[in-house]
């Protein structure tokens, strides 16, 4: 099947689906609109400037910027040209970002922002292939030998369009259209390699049934468009005709969703636990009546959360009370993303039941799927028929299977082409029959609905040689409202124990103020009652596990885990091996009355 290149998909929206507001950025005062019209004179007229500058098919360009309209103009200005865009995260290391330079052999750079200027220029002698850096939204301080953007299309026209649809017929599907970068937890980072058919095909087959409306539909992008998650779900909104508004920084998400009133959503687990909390904190603060409703609507919210998903009936009774609490408390938290959300996507890990149960509870619809960067990314989807705790089911043109050791292999036209320059590790995820070894474990239930349990690499195995799974048992800790952050360890040890993040905020306002003694964060992790609550909880959210998957010990951590840290990866999952490094001592403690057997070393 012929699924288009991205040049030629972005060229058939602007024919067919003119927008007036196809992207929308926040300017000084008030949000600010570019038409598709102007999109693809920017587009053309950046990718005449490559072209000048020597950019062929072929050639990596890196893109170093934040989520901006800039970063799709660049994307589609090298992609028109026949060459191979390289995102680079936007807050990423020096080093990180020299390695990905440096492997990927890119002559140009497209940078979006002074602080990423900035960044760059900090390491630019280590870059001896750099030739060019265009520069957007730089501010005064331009380098002598670099471009400025905005001069660059100044002068764009007709002509420059013309050209640039000449250059995009000639693209075919199956040409590299990206190197992609994952995160990864250790080691070196791997260059994924993405044809135009992976990214269209994806495209187009996981949102079959989404039915996006031009003029009406607004999305929000604000996952890291260095990020293939993020990416695809952009290239379906701009392919739609519909709105993108960009928010550069997670910490504006809040602000935009009241401003915007989005229709569609796209976020990581993470994000939703956080969203989970902050109504938890606001709700604790409450006091007298206000928090007796609130609380009463909580407990409504769990005995209606399988009928709102469709999954359960429950009684008239029961609806009715739902239909108070709703309109006392859930369409409040409704208002606070805007209001209008019908459709909100979530991936990039396993989301909680619990999580999931709740926000379709409050009447906000999260639809969970499956996916990796080596799938351009989705595998699976829940949307349209949703099943609460799954990943949904296979999206058309892909197959999956479970391995005999239960890792999940998948085939189809979004798999990969490989790893850039790194063959040996292509062999290892991609058989001789094109099957993708994903790497994660999980089994496929009656209906074809995808289970994930855990990644397989972050396995445990205890020193009694049973394996457990960390995720769903992190993820049960989190839907607590006292628990922040969790993180299970217990690999090669006799029991399994966790490092707690405490939620400040809910346990001062829940707590019998005799029972504060802590004014600092350091001060609550030391603090008795604190532990006490936190065990009970840990008690009561993993009373249905095997004994050895049980938590003996845990530890109370005064911080959460961060990116900045480097406790995270940019797509907020948990870099495990650096946390137990972090906490090396902590984790040792809570092993002390308890010692391994080690090797004794004879002299």
């Amino acid at each position: 099947m012929n699924y288009g290149t991205l040049p030629s998909r972005l060229l058939q929206s602007v024919d067919a689906q003119p927008n007036p507001r196809a992207q929308m950025f926040r300017g000084p005062e008030t949000w600010q609109a570019v038409s598709s019209r102007e999109l693809l004179r920017r587009v053309a007229g950046l990718a005449s400037a490559f072209a000048e500058l020597g950019v062929k098919p072929g050639d990596r360009v890196a893109l170093f910027a934040a989520n901006c309209p800039e970063w799709h103009t660049a994307d589609f200005a090298i992609s028109g040209n026949g060459a191979v865009t390289v995102p680079i995260y936007f807050h990423e290391s020096p080093d990180r970002l020299a390695y990905i330079f440096n492997h990927c052999g890119a002559r140009v750079a497209f940078i979006a922002g002074a602080e990423q200027l900035t960044k760059l220029l900090a390491i630019r002698e280590r870059l001896p292939q750099l030739e060019h850096i265009v520069a957007a939204n730089s501010g005064d301080s331009l380098p002598s030998d670099a471009l400025r953007y905005e001069t660059l299309i100044a002068g764009s026209g007709d002509a420059d369009i013309a050209s640039y649809r000449l250059r995009a017929s000639q693209v075919l599907p199956g040409q590299l259209a990206s190197i992609i970068y994952t995160s990864g937890t250790t080691g070196e980072p791997k260059g994924v390699m993405l044809t135009h058919t992976n990214f269209c095909s994806n495209v187009s087959d996981s949102t079959v049934d989404l039915s996006l409306q031009t003029g009406t539909d607004l999305a929000v992008s604000f996952l890291p468009l260095a990020h293939v998650y993020g990416r695809m779900l952009d290239y379906l909104y701009l392919f739609s005709g519909i709105t993108i508004a960009y928010v550069p920084v997670v910490e504006q998400v809040s602000q935009a969703l009241l401003e915007l009133h989005p229709t569609v959503m796209a976020a990581v687990p993470r994000v939703f636990e956080k969203i989970y909390v902050r109504v938890i904190e606001q709700g604790h603060a409450n006091t007298g009546l206000k928090r007796k409703i609130f609380d009463w609507s909580m407990q409504i919210a769990g005995k209606t959360a399988r009928w709102r998903c469709g999954e359960q009936r429950v009684s008239p009774a029961l609806k009715f009370q739902w239909a108070i609490a709703d309109k006392l408390v859930f369409s409040k938290i409704r208002a606070g993303t805007g209001g209008r959300l019908r459709v909100v996507l979530s991936g990039g890990a396993p989301l909680a039941a619990e999580l999931a149960e709740f926000f379709w509870a409050i009447g906000v619809p999260i639809y969970q799927g499956y996916g990796l960067t080596e799938t351009s990314p989705v595998l699976t989807s829940n949307y349209p028929q949703n099943r609460i705790g799954s990943s949904g089911r296979p999206i058309p043109n892909v197959e999956l299977r479970i391995a005999s050791d239960g890792e999940i292999l998948a085939k189809g036209p979004c798999v990969m082409q490989g790893y850039y320059q790194n063959p040996a590790s292509t062999r290892e995820v991609l058989d001789d029959d094109g099957w993708f070894h994903t790497g994660d474990i999980g089994h496929l239930d009656q209906d074809h609905y995808l289970f994930i349990t855990d990644r397989k690499k972050d396995l445990l195995k205890t020193a009694g040689g049973k394996f457990v799974a960390p995720q769903p048992i992190e993820n049960a800790l989190k839907a607590s409202p006292y628990i922040l952050n969790a993180m299970v360890v217990g690999d090669k040890r006799k029991f399994v124990v966790a490092l707690i993040v405490p939620n400040r905020k809910t346990i001062a306002s829940s707590a019998p103020p005799e029972k504060i003694r802590f004014t600092t964060n350091a001060e609550m992790a030391q603090d008795p009652f604190v532990h006490s609550l936190i065990d009970s909880e840990i008690r009561r959210l993993t009373a249905n596990l095997a004994q050895y998957e049980t938590i003996k010990k845990f530890a109370l951590l005064p911080d959460d885990f961060t990116f900045d840290d480097g406790s995270l990866t940019f797509t907020l999952k948990l870099k495990r091996r650096v946390v137990e490094k972090k906490y090396d001592q902590v984790i040792e403690s809570l092993y002390a009355d308890n010692p391994e057997p080690r090797p004794q070393l004879q002299t």
